[in-house]
């Protein structure tokens, strides 16, 4: 399984609320920042993501997605 997570960054507040919810550490608060001038998430650890969905489900401005895909591996 591969798990893809992209914030969409004109959408994200930089609330925060995805580093605090992910239980594997998968985001930190980085130093870029969109045009509204809000800090932004980044995905650091992606391949510890286990696809719970926390992240995008409380998401208050509904910035976060996951798409999941098969790979060869985990046929």
């Amino acid at each position: 399984m591969k798990v893809d997570i992209r914030i969409r960054k004109e959408r994200c507040k930089g609330c925060g609320v995805c580093v605090a919810v992910c239980q594997t550490a998968v985001f930190e608060m980085a130093d870029e920042r969109n045009s509204d001038g809000h800090s932004l998430p980044c995905v650091v650890f992606p391949e510890k993501c286990v696809n719970c969905g926390l992240c995008a489900m409380l998401c208050p401005d509904f910035a976060i997605r996951i798409e999941v895909s098969e790979t060869e591996e985990s046929k």
